[in-house]
């Protein structure tokens, strides 16, 4: 991990932060990380706390541990520590992108899921009613996140997810399309509107999103037909696609605890961008033999196609192979 790259990790941190609402700041543009001086800990720190503290309305310890939560388990980051008024403190890992390839590929789709909501029961409200066919859908995929991160959700209860009505158009849409619409907005937003989601451009969403797993797909044949598979065996400097891979468990718990399943669409939005710019270094160019910088880039690519079809899963869209 460069300088540059860890800049980028905590740039993520802070629009994690921001968008769980533990922070209500506007992101900056960019974060500046240095040397660590003489006394400090670690190899590197930022005094991003300190700056985002005036507008925060928080102490600068405050914002720094907020931070410190969103930061201790990035890829290649093997310590965070706060030190003085407010500034954070890096160790770095020298393979972090191999332990998040790993970690991926030996949890396969479900990669993201965990137990930090055993033990928490959630019941919503049983909805019959053709008007609530939206906040039918909101439900059923919460119930879905919840039970991903551990908890016993289901129905039968009184809990509500308060919702803007919108209709499931399953005839005029189809399935996923129509989930689309009313997933990826926030519940209470409107929905998106139907007609654009069926165009293949890139100003459509959903069709970024299952492009971009459809490429790598693509990328894992052309590459099995020049004699090579993915395996992770040098470091790769992707730091945005890292970023967001890692980023995914940490975003399927948030999706969970807040009913909020368009964190979900939005993170793989944001996945199916990193991809798509880091997909033309993957294999071989002109008379280039396959190398393992090849193997491992594809193998990271591999990663990512798990986290989208993973993610399209969840929201009970399909994640076609061919587009």
């Amino acid at each position: 991990m460069t300088p540059a790259d860890l800049s980028l990790t905590v740039l993520h941190a802070v629009r994690r932060a921001v968008d769980d609402g533990a922070l209500r700041v506007d992101v900056p543009p960019l974060v500046k990380v240095e040397r660590a001086r003489p006394g400090g800990a670690g190899e590197y720190a930022s005094n991003i706390a300190l700056t985002l503290a005036r507008s925060a309305g928080r102490s600068a310890l405050d914002v720094a541990g907020i931070l410190e939560e969103r930061l201790r388990d990035a890829p290649g980051v093997q310590e965070v520590a706060i030190t003085g008024p407010g500034f954070l403190n890096f160790v770095l890992r020298r393979d972090a992108g191999g332990e998040l390839v790993r970690a991926v590929r030996e949890a396969g789709a479900s990669y993201g899921s965990g137990t930090d909501l055993a033990g928490t029961t959630v019941r919503f409200a049983d909805l019959t009613d053709p008007a609530e066919s939206r906040a039918l859908l909101v439900t059923e995929t919460v119930v879905r996140l919840l039970r991903s991160q551990g908890a016993d959700a289901g129905f039968g209860g009184d809990e509500r997810i308060h919702v803007r009505p919108g209709a499931y158009d399953l005839d005029t849409l189809g399935v996923d399309a129509a989930r689309w619409a009313l997933l990826r907005p926030a519940p209470q937003d409107r929905p998106l509107d139907g007609p654009p989601l069926l165009v293949q451009h890139e100003r459509n969403s959903l069709f970024r999103v299952r492009y971009a797993y459809s490429r790598v797909r693509r990328l894992l044949g052309n590459a099995a037909q020049l004699g090579f598979g993915p395996a992770y065996e040098t470091p790769v400097h992707a730091s945005e696609l890292l970023g967001v891979l890692g980023d995914h468990p940490v975003v399927l718990l948030s999706a969970a605890r807040h009913r909020a399943p368009d964190r979900v669409a939005r993170h793989l939005e944001a996945t199916a961008d990193a991809l798509l710019a880091f997909q033309h270094t993957v294999l071989p160019l002109g008379d280039e033999k396959p190398s393992a910088a090849h193997r491992s880039r594809l193998a990271l690519a591999e990663a990512a196609g798990t986290v989208l079809a993973g993610g399209l899963s969840v929201l009970g869209i399909s994640a076609p192979e061919r587009i």
